[in-house]
């Protein structure tokens, strides 16, 4: 009988700290927040926050999700009357951010909402009523008075494309909402303990800045004409002060890393259009698992169409995103102009948006297939709302891309290697397991061989995941697993089973018997034992995770039987 395990409340609390003259942060602590969408798993829970200056005139900088509706408007009465803030500043609208906007708006409708002209437009949309507003541009600045001189940066794509970061002379304080920030909820409001948060910032860095290397390095290159900067206050995790210069510059390095690869795959969408924003995320991640670099591009943002040309051309495959039949003649140029620049051979890849009017998804592939590309997955068309397994197939699918279009490079590696060194590497042995795991929705499975006990106290082993795997999302520190182990002179058909190729959001366990284990993922019924594993800690070991867990149960079907081995010839692929 299986023991249920009584439904706990999230952990929500607030924290207001002064972080400098006049300048209040107002922290939302999401402690138990695993999973930024399923592509981004979390370890650390996460924060939203939003800043109070007051200067002769007072500002607020940004908002809070939905889920501290609440808490949040307790907090910021209990520090001013809502109708006392003379500007609401918009670093961008997605909802973790400016979800109690429409909620401060009706308290206080004088309130003169400062943004880029995107993210009024986006608002407009959001808030359905009018209010006043400020479009702002680069370098445009806001006097609150008593020294607090607010100057404005335009910084798209970090990672939405009406992004602005906001720097108040006084204090030196840059207001950067996601650039910079981390998923990681704790009491220290600053980022005094570097060693507790790098791993955490470099994976941020890697799910939503990565994407947008170019970006980064123009909106780092409009950070250095101001004045210096002495604290970044993220719109995620602590606050950067003590450690700005040393995270500045790992931006700066992962970006012109980023930029360098000679293989790019480049994504056009339009922007805030049915479900684009996270459609495309999906694929980015996906992509970025195979160390291509990817290049995101807003159709529907002020495009230049030369350099859209110049970054067509160079893309070894192309991602496109539906954009509305009834859209403006700047996305149909745009996307015109996507069209006539692709070459022959190019990987191609589409996807519709959902947004109820999109463009019809055959004829364009039918127009990328006349032109000579080549389509790597099937068109992912969006009939309703997409799912957790609708966004894993659209990570999937990037990833089936990019090692498309890296396959000769993949064959060059493998005969890199010296003849003797990679025959003797070849004589590792090891046995045959199936890992599965299932999220939510989301399942999925691999073969594995690189597995091996790393511990008595805890009970541990280790597993080598390859990070363009499709399960690695799932294998997240905290992520709970089944490691299934096949027995010799019975392993052939499970073996040959998950060898296949699974296209993007395949079922891996259709015509397979299966149960649940505890933790929801698949036992495989005619494997020789089984064991319930948690994920503790992850190690970069190059081309793949060395995942490291404890085990906590497990069964073996046939105690006389023997594990089956797995005799490789050559070590330099599986």
């Amino acid at each position: 009988m299986v023991a249920l395990t009584e439904k706990t409340e999230k952990r929500l609390t607030i924290q207001t700290v002064e972080i400098g003259q006049e300048t209040t942060a107002i922290r939302s602590l999401d402690w138990d927040r695993d999973r930024f969408d399923i592509e981004f798993g979390l370890q650390n829970g996460t924060t939203y926050n939003s800043f109070l200056i007051r200067g002769e005139q007072t500002a607020l900088v940004d908002t809070s999700h939905e889920k501290f509706r609440q808490l949040y408007f307790d907090t910021l009465t209990g520090l001013i009357k809502p109708t006392d803030i003379d500007y609401l500043i918009i670093s961008h609208t997605e909802p973790d951010h400016s979800g109690l906007v429409k909620d401060l708006l009706l308290m206080a409708p004088e309130i003169t909402v400062v943004g880029s002209k995107v993210a009024i437009q986006f608002l407009e949309a959001f808030v359905h009523q009018p209010f006043k507003r400020r479009i702002i541009k680069n370098g445009d600045r806001l006097d609150l008075g008593n020294g607090h001189e607010f100057e404005f940066v335009i910084a798209p794509n970090l990672h939405w494309p009406d992004t602005i970061f906001s720097f108040d002379h006084k204090t030196k304080t840059l207001y950067t909402c996601d650039a910079f920030g981390l998923h990681y909820c704790s009491d220290s409001t600053f980022d005094e303990d570097l060693a507790a948060i790098e791993e955490d910032f470099h994976y941020y860095y890697d799910c939503l800045m990565g994407p947008n290397a170019r970006s980064v390095l123009s909106a780092l290159k409009r950070m250095a004409e101001l004045k210096t900067i002495s604290m970044i206050a993220t719109g995620h995790g602590p606050l950067l002060s003590h450690n700005v210069e040393e995270l500045v510059g790992r931006y700066r390095t992962w970006s012109q890393t980023q930029t360098k690869p000679e293989t790019v795959i480049g994504i056009f969408y339009v922007s805030e259009y049915g479900y684009s924003d996270r459609l495309a995320q999906a694929i980015a991640n996906g992509i970025g698992k195979t160390g291509v670099a990817v290049e995101i591009v807003d159709l529907g943002s002020e495009v230049d169409l030369q350099e859209l040309r110049e970054l067509v051309s160079r893309c070894a495959g192309l991602i496109v995103g539906l954009p509305p039949a009834s859209g403006a003649a700047s996305i149909q140029s745009a996307l015109s102009t996507v069209l006539g620049s692709a070459k022959e051979k190019q990987a191609i890849g589409v996807f519709e948006s959902g947004g109820g009017d999109d463009e019809p998804i055959d004829p364009l592939v039918s127009k990328f297939r006349n032109l000579g590309l080549i389509t790597v997955f099937p068109a992912i068309r969006i009939k309703e709302a997409p799912t957790e397994n609708t966004y894993k197939l659209c990570e999937e699918a990037g990833t089936d891309l990019a090692q498309w279009v890296t396959r000769d490079r993949s064959i060059k590696a493998m005969k890199s290697l010296g003849a003797d060194l990679d025959k003797a590497l070849g004589r590792l042995s090891g046995g045959l397991y199936i890992i599965t795991a299932k999220k939510g929705d989301v399942s999925s499975a691999m073969l594995a061989s690189w597995v091996a006990q790393s511990s008595f106290k805890p009970l541990g082993f280790s597993i080598a995941v390859a990070k363009d795997r499709a399960i690695e999302s799932l294998m997240q520190v905290g992520d709970r697993f089944v490691l299934n182990i096949l027995e010799e002179g019975n392993f052939q058909p499970l073996m040959k089973h998950f060898l296949k190729r699974f296209g993007p959001g395949a079922d891996r366990f259709q015509g397979v018997r299966t149960q649940p284990a505890e933790n929801g993922a698949p036992i495989l019924n005619d494997a020789l034992a089984y064991m319930e594993c948690e994920v503790v800690s992850r190690m970069d070991c190059g081309d793949h995770w060395a995942v490291y867990s404890t085990v906590y149960a497990g069964r073996v079907s046939k105690p006389d039987a023997l594990t089956a081995v797995h005799h490789r010839k050559v070590g330099n692929h599986y």
